[in-house]
């Protein structure tokens, strides 16, 4: 292996990489030649999880979530993602869009409308009437639940891991540096690398889901504006198409090719955002907004513990309703953590514990919040609060990715807006790809730095045609067949981040963090390290 990679020019660990990329290989040649019997096999796997261990994804995100509020608060929040005098590299600014496009920009635009109009239509509460006030409250504290901070505390977590031992341990950028204190130098070995391989794969998987949901919403916003036919066939042609332009922005790398489709994505995204407000019922809106945050406040406790247990003696043959909604966003958002880890560690080193998490996991959910005010209650609003229905809730029935280009035919200049939706979908979607490319080369080679062009492409290219093998798995069924896949893979991830929680604690617990009152953290100068032990190694790379 090492000897294939120099005469390919490549500049990896040749054990993960080629890894990584032959059973990618594998799994695509699978895919596409036992199509119905491994869909089978991930619609029975799916079931089994839902129904075994959808209280274990929901008690986990959860105590994730708390875990980052007491680290963030505790003394130990004080530390440095890197040594003691290091400073940010990116302005608040630049970093937040990073850290945003490349994580959620595509969910928001793809569920910003679904999902508060679908538990308006359907609600999941027994005893709730559908469009009425009750429901529309629900379905706002439920969208909010599932997209903001426990979304967000599954990337600041590994996020946090990474960033801490890669840069206070001086370890390489992989995923299997977390588990130093369990692991010690065997993370150099044949346990640290299947690891790292493993989270290499679940990266590709994640990612490939979310282009596959991002194609289907620009698939259906082309039917909506152009009469192409909502069918499997074009949504390959776009990956092809994006993933093309993608891979241009991973060759111009993260400073210039990210950084600048992220600013320009996030601004485009606010303008549709105050497109909204302004031309929609602006008072209305900014009233909700106040009222929301009481809304998000009162349900995030209970919903945080909501395991849908009594579903079982109302529904026939599945776990109920979360199944669909919270385990599935639960699995398909761990199976990021990784990339997101190492992107959010790559991007933030020098700031404290107390800022990444309050930046990670705060400011991102604060967003969050205000778009599904603008665009959730708007729907809402124009189905009517209290009546029996409308368009919107009408196009969701027939199609999800619909739901926002249903959304804007009832505002003026429909068919300019939908194509700057269209636009702003498809940029998230090259910017979530060249971020993935970017950081899962980091993950094979162990480097912080971008590897060698052809490296970068190549996995943008795996990226592109691992979600058009997906697409073409589901084939009409969709999205539900996307669902049974990320559930499937998100399972032996969760457990990976579950353990990178007991990691830091450990790692923790060995700083000698000195109390503010003998030696405020601005005077320290040498980099702490764990008590009672030597600095490791950085590791080899080939």
């Amino acid at each position: 292996m090492d000897r294939l990679a120099r005469r390919l020019g490549l500049r990896t660990d040749p054990h993960i990489f080629f890894w990584s990329a032959g059973l990618m290989v594998v799994f695509l040649v699978l895919l596409l030649s036992f199509q119905q019997p491994i869909g089978d096999a991930f619609g029975a796997g799916r079931e089994w999880i839902t129904t075994n261990l959808g209280w274990f994804f929901i008690l986990g995100v959860t105590s994730w979530l708390v875990f980052l509020i007491w680290v963030a608060t505790s003394r130990y929040g004080n530390l440095r993602l890197g040594k003691d005098g290091d400073r940010p590299a990116y302005s608040n600014l630049s970093w937040f869009a990073m850290l945003f496009a490349g994580g959620i920009g595509t969910v928001l635009m793809f569920w910003g409308v679904a999902e508060p109009i679908s538990h308006f239509a359907s609600p999941p509460f027994a005893g709730v009437e559908p469009y009425s006030v009750e429901a529309s409250q629900d379905a706002m504290g439920i969208s909010l639940y599932h997209l903001g901070l426990h979304t967000w505390a599954i990337f600041t977590l590994p996020g946090l891991a990474f960033g801490y031992f890669i840069y206070r341990y001086d370890l390489p950028m992989r995923v299997s540096s977390v588990f130093y204190p369990f692991l010690k130098e065997k993370i150099h070995g044949p346990i640290g690398k299947t690891i790292d391989v493993f989270a290499v794969l679940g990266t590709l998987f994640g990612v490939a889901v979310s282009l596959g949901l991002g194609t289907s919403q620009i698939n259906a916003g082309l039917t909506a504006l152009t009469g192409v036919p909502d069918a499997v066939w074009p949504k390959v042609l776009i990956i092809t198409t994006l993933t093309a332009v993608a891979t241009a922005s991973i060759v111009a790398g993260l400073d210039k090719g990210v950084r600048r489709l992220s600013n320009l994505n996030i601004l485009m995204a606010v303008g549709l955002m105050l497109f909204v407000l302004i031309a929609g019922d602006t008072v209305f809106l900014l009233r909700q907004l106040i009222e929301s945050i009481g809304i998000y406040a009162g349900d995030i406790v209970p919903l945080s513990f909501w395991n849908d247990s009594m579903a079982q003696f109302t529904d026939e043959g599945g776990w109920g309703w979360q199944a669909g909604w919270t385990v599935f966003y639960w699995a398909w958002t761990v199976t990021w953590a990784p990339f997101m880890g190492v992107f959010l560690a790559r991007i933030s080193r020098g700031r404290t514990i107390r800022q990444f998490v309050g930046g990670v996991l705060v400011a991102p959910a604060a967003f969050t919040l205000v778009w599904f005010v603008v665009f959730g209650w708007s729907a809402m609003e124009i189905d009517g609060i209290g009546g029996s229905g409308g368009p919107i809730s009408a196009a969701v029935a027939d199609s999800v990715p619909l739901a926002m280009f249903a959304f804007f035919d009832q505002f003026p200049a429909a068919t300019l807006v939908s194509g700057i939706a269209v636009v702003v979908v498809a940029l998230f979607f090259a910017t979530s790809s060249d971020s993935a490319s970017l950081v899962v080369d980091m993950l094979c080679s162990g480097d912080g730095e971008a590897g060698p062009v052809r490296q970068r492409v190549f996995w943008g290219l795996s990226e592109g045609l691992l979600a058009a093998s997906l697409i073409v798995l589901g084939g009409e069924a969709g999205l539900a067949a996307l669902q049974e896949v990320i559930t499937v893979i998100g399972l032996p991830i969760f457990l990976l981040v579950f353990a990178m929680m007991f990691a830091l604690i450990v790692g923790l617990r060995r700083e000698r963090v000195p109390k503010p009152v003998e030696a405020p953290a601005r005077h320290q100068t040498a980099e702490p390290r764990p008590a009672q032990e030597s600095p490791p190694r950085a590791g080899s790379q080939t």
